[in-house]
């Protein structure tokens, strides 16, 4: 049977008589659980006294260094303290949270045997006893890493199966900690499915993962989940100042900033940036030991100083474009990534919409000071709308950045757009604007039906029209009077193909209840007329006869609903207030004119009485666009249609 590490070799088996469980058989140790060679490497460079890098230096031994993971820290105190010990845990969580470290954690809780050797399991390790020093040494025979990332198979989990069924060596419990789990195929889950349900009671199994999803739901039954949640800002900016007292290294409190903004939640990741900001050291021509400073942190990151993020914001908002561009040259002059900068100005963006929206965030130490004060006298000055369209054209930018030969050009493109946009009104200043000048006038009235309304959607902005509701519809009856009553009541039958045909495929020649004259096209079914027949028979209770008719007929209702949509859109295009607006904002087009009177194949309801072949294509009735009565909407009408 191969294991992890085929060419190592063995440790020596334990000594003969009695152990922890009493008379326990030797037996040949498996490959598999044979020192590692991380605990050689470790034991290695500890002898040579090399460095070791912050984010293993640092790492957490006890569930009281665990940061920003109160509440699972919580649950395993109270599951060892009422002796209610899992059999199996599932942690998730993004890279660099603590899921293998908590994982490590456990494996020592559950082992513990105290300084004297009598204790048993603890939420608080000793951390002096031989199985604590093992399992930190990453060398005790009980407990079993696997990257399931290179061992993905069957046969590595009938090795760890296999392993199951003997007793622990020396430890209390038996302990397989498996990384990134969901790595594992089909087959292997299925292989560990009854291990993983009744294992013994010597055995424990860990597992972690950053992709949850992808672990099976029957896996995920067997075990006990902890999500461990993204750190928080605040709690990485405190450990990295901690870490970097305990190494005796200055640091502007900036930089900590940017390097927890920069970890995005993970503590491997930002320790590792803080090892980097480290060897940086002093700059040239400075004192020794002088402070690691925020512009050395911004260089080494490529990013744009947060000052400078926020005087470029603002050179975007006031739409000053070559105040905008000579600060992105500087940037870039300095190594900062115009890419990065727009993702700057993006998560800018987000933070004033929440300053806006959450007042009270102003007071909250999980923002840094340049954004409670700074970004909160910027959000005063700002509206949502305008926000909200910073955000849109800023998303999009990002992705035309992405996609471009030239990212700083692409970037400049996006910046020059938004200094542009910046001086247009919102659509509701302009709806206002437009009608106290005298824009607005209303729609001659088109014979519509008396008292209907409709609103106009324009690309680039928006105009609703206020206007008297629509009386309530009576229910549903079965009571036939045109052929769209009747399209209509085969869609309440739920008949998706016949109806589909009737409405596309299907000329009306004559509609004579109970009779119906039809011709259909090509593309129809044979079997339509007796279909349809059969249904209304059923529906109604009267006996229908559909006759097949080569006479043209009217057109299809979907031809209908196409050529009245296309009435209204040109209705609404004469609309004075929609001219205005389409000439304010060049390149708007109207998407669609929602009319509350029409039904659902786009024609007015008072045409069902008029027979099919005198309704005129292209004239159907429609109500007025804009009644003399009605009021411009306001702004925060318009958003809230959106």
């Amino acid at each position: 049977m191969s294991g992890l590490f085929e060419d190592e070799e063995l440790p020596p088996p334990p000594p003969e008589g009695p152990g922890l469980f009493g008379d326990v058989p030797t037996v040949p140790l498996p490959s598999t659980f044979a020192i590692s060679a991380a605990a050689l490497e470790e034991k290695a460079t500890q002898q040579a006294g090399a460095y070791r890098v912050l984010a293993r230096k640092y790492r957490p031994t006890t569930f009281d260094d665990l940061i920003g993971q109160e509440a699972m820290v919580r649950i395993l105190r109270n599951a060892f303290a009422q002796g209610r010990i899992a059999h199996a845990f599932m942690l998730t969580g993004v890279r660099g949270v603590g899921k293998t470290t908590t994982a490590r954690i456990i494996a020592r809780a559950l082992n513990c045997v105290g300084p004297d050797g009598t204790g048993g399991p603890t939420a608080d390790p000793c951390g002096v006893c031989a199985n604590c020093t093992a399992i930190l040494a990453d060398r005790h025979p009980d407990v079993v890493e696997m990257d399931a990332a290179s061992r993905t198979g069957v046969d590595d989990v009938r090795e760890i199966i296999e392993a199951t069924r003997f007793r622990p060596l020396q430890a209390r419990a038996k302990v397989f900690i498996i990384d990134e789990v969901h790595m594992l195929s089909r087959n292997a889950f299925n292989a560990l499915l009854k291990t993983l349900e009744e294992p013994p009671p010597h055995v424990k199994f860990i597992f972690a993962t950053t992709e949850i999803r992808k672990v099976p739901v029957t896996v995920l039954s067997r075990c006990q989940r902890f999500d461990l949640r993204r750190i928080p800002l605040a709690d990485l900016a405190g450990q990295f100042t901690r870490v970097a007292a305990r190494e005796g290294v200055a640091i502007e409190a900036g930089a900590i900033d940017l390097i927890a903004r920069a970890a995005d939640g993970s503590a491997r990741d930002g320790l590792s940036l803080l090892d980097q900001a480290i060897a940086q050291g002093a700059p040239l021509g400075s004192e020794a030991g002088a402070a690691i400073s925020t512009a050395q942190v911004v260089d080494m990151l490529g990013l744009a100083d947060r000052a400078v993020v926020f005087d470029l914001f603002e050179a975007l908002m006031r739409g000053r474009p070559d105040e905008a561009l000579s600060i992105t040259d500087r940037a870039h002059e300095h190594g900062a990534d115009l890419g990065l900068v727009l993702g700057d100005l993006l998560e800018l963006t987000h933070t004033l919409t929440r300053l806006k929206s959450i007042p009270s965030l102003r007071h909250s130490a999980e923002l840094p000071e340049t954004e409670r004060t700074r970004g909160a006298a910027l959000a005063e000055s700002l509206s949502v709308p305008v926000l909200g369209r910073a955000w849109q054209m800023l998303l999009k930018g990002m992705g035309e950045v992405e996609v471009a030969q030239d990212r700083r050009a692409a970037a400049e493109m996006v910046l020059i757009r938004l200094c542009h946009v910046a001086d247009l009104p919102p659509p509701g200043d302009l709806v206002r604007r437009l009608t106290e000048a005298g824009h607005a006038a209303p729609v001659p009235h088109s014979g519509g039906m008396p008292g209907g309304g409709a609103r106009a959607m324009a690309g680039g902005g928006a105009m609703a029209m206020a206007a008297p509701a629509a009386a309530p519809q009576a229910p549903a009856v079965p009571v036939l009077r045109s052929f769209r009553d009747v399209v209509a009541l085969v869609a309440e039958h739920r008949e998706p193909m016949l109806h589909a045909h009737l409405l596309h495929s299907t000329h009306v020649v004559r509609f004579a209840p109970p009779v119906i004259e039809l011709r259909p096209e090509a593309d129809a079914p044979r079997d339509l007329a007796g279909k349809l027949a059969a249904l209304l028979t059923e529906a109604t209770g009267t006996r229908w006869t559909i006759a097949l008719s080569s006479a043209p007929g009217a057109a299809t209702l979907a031809h209908q609903g196409d050529a009245a949509d296309m009435a209204r859109r040109e209705q609404a295009r004469q609309h004075p207030l929609v001219q205005a607006i389409m000439d304010a904002f060049p390149g708007a087009r109207i998407e669609a004119v929602h009319d509350d009177t029409v039904d659902r194949y786009g024609l007015p309801a008072n045409l069902h009485n008029v027979p099919p072949t005198e309704i005129a294509l292209g004239e159907p009735d429609l109500p007025e666009f804009a009644p003399e009565d009605a009021v411009p909407a306001t702004e925060d009408d318009i958003d809230s249609d959106h």
